[in-house]
């Protein structure tokens, strides 16, 4: 069973940061870290790719370009901004602001959340599974959000009114944008709309703010292990203007620069799955600065506890093709999911199907 690093005030990473003259402790300290990608005089950072669900959803003369486009996009990069998503500005920006507001209040009041023992909700750092392993240079309030029965009662519950309250508003517009992604995706994907829905809607989710320090040798460490995300899709919002996303493309690292107002959506294991291989869940990781800390807000969106997490079987009929991976309860897949450390996509490769006859249920 995966255990949480014991989480003291000086053990916090954040706090760590604050010492004058730090020396990074070698828990830290990423010895085969690889590097970003550097363009030469004549090339550039590759960009990732824009989506502007008003085009998918507005412009029906040209629909059908609009989804073969998506479809491209979820396949060979996994990842896009998207943009005139419909969340209001006015509540991001609040979402903003009290997602720094929490890390900026005193250690005292974010260990009212601290990670128990055996746990993976609540405060703390990177949670360990082997002794030896490497911490992430972050600190890090994880928690199921969805179905609400599943919520901690320690944790959402008791955040301060402010927090609470915008958390509660941006939970259910984001919630509504994910479920429109996934109506949209099905059909450039051509798996049957219902069955998408029946797999997510009202789904388990959950979120995760994230705050990595600066770090006075910022190429010793990484504020988050290189992996794919075991979820549908992750919805991500960086809360303020210090970028350190990176993504592998082609085997390379290379930066995600925010478009203000966007959200950052990347394709996750069970899409992939769901898709047959035909969408790409992407490798990706955080930098950290060396001067400025940087936060983020992510989202994700799995299916419901009791769904199956295989192959479309609407996909698989329509193409002909044979499932490429094992068909598991979603329950025992995140079960087998958080009980291993993150390690680029191994966990992926763990659900593909090999010398098996039948998928497992």
């Amino acid at each position: 069973m995966a255990f949480a690093q014991p989480l003291q005030s000086h053990e916090s990473v954040q706090e760590l940061a604050k010492q004058d003259n730090l020396t990074i402790p070698h828990h830290y300290v990423q010895e085969h870290r690889e590097p970003t990608f550097v363009p030469n005089d004549s090339s550039h950072f590759p960009s990732i790719p824009i989506i502007d669900i008003h085009d998918l959803i507005k412009e029906k003369s040209n629909m059908d370009l609009q989804l073969k486009n998506l479809r491209s996009v979820c396949c060979n990069w996994g990842i896009f901004q998207l943009v005139n998503h419909g969340v209001e500005k006015s509540l991001v920006d609040k979402m903003k602001h009290v997602v720094v507001e929490f890390f900026e209040s005193p250690i005292e009041e974010k260990m009212r959340y601290k990670l128990k023992g055996g746990e993976y909700e609540g405060y703390g750092q990177t949670i360990l599974h082997a002794q030896g392993q490497k911490i992430d240079w972050a600190d890090r309030f994880f928690m199921i959000t969805n179905p609400r029965n599943r919520r901690k009662p320690n944790l959402l519950p008791e955040f301060p009114p402010l927090l609470r309250d915008t958390l509660e508003q941006y939970l259910q517009e984001v919630q509504k944008l994910g479920m429109t992604l996934f109506g949209l995706i099905s059909q450039a994907l051509d798996v049957d709309k219902r069955e998408m829905f029946d797999v997510f809607e009202d789904g388990m989710q959950s979120m995760r703010m994230t705050y990595y320090p600066p770090c006075p040798e910022p190429d010793l460490v990484v504020g988050l292990t290189p992996h794919s995300d075991a979820a549908g899709i992750t919805i991500l919002l960086q809360v303020n203007n210090v970028e350190g996303l990176q993504v592998k493309k082609d085997g390379m690292w290379i930066p995600v620069s925010f478009l203000p107002d966007a959200f950052v959506v990347n394709v996750g294991d069970i899409l992939e799955i769901l898709s047959n291989g035909v969408c790409n869940s992407i490798e990706h990781r955080a930098i950290v600065n060396a001067t400025r800390e940087r936060m983020s807000l992510a989202m994700f969106f799995n299916p419901k506890l009791e769904a199956n997490v295989g192959p479309s079987k609407s996909l698989t009929r329509n193409t002909g093709n044979p499932p490429l991976y094992k068909t598991v309860v979603m329950e025992r897949y995140l079960k087998e999911f958080f009980s291993r450390k993150l390690d680029g996509k191994t966990f992926l490769e763990k659900m593909k199907l090999k010398n098996e006859d039948v998928d497992e249920s």
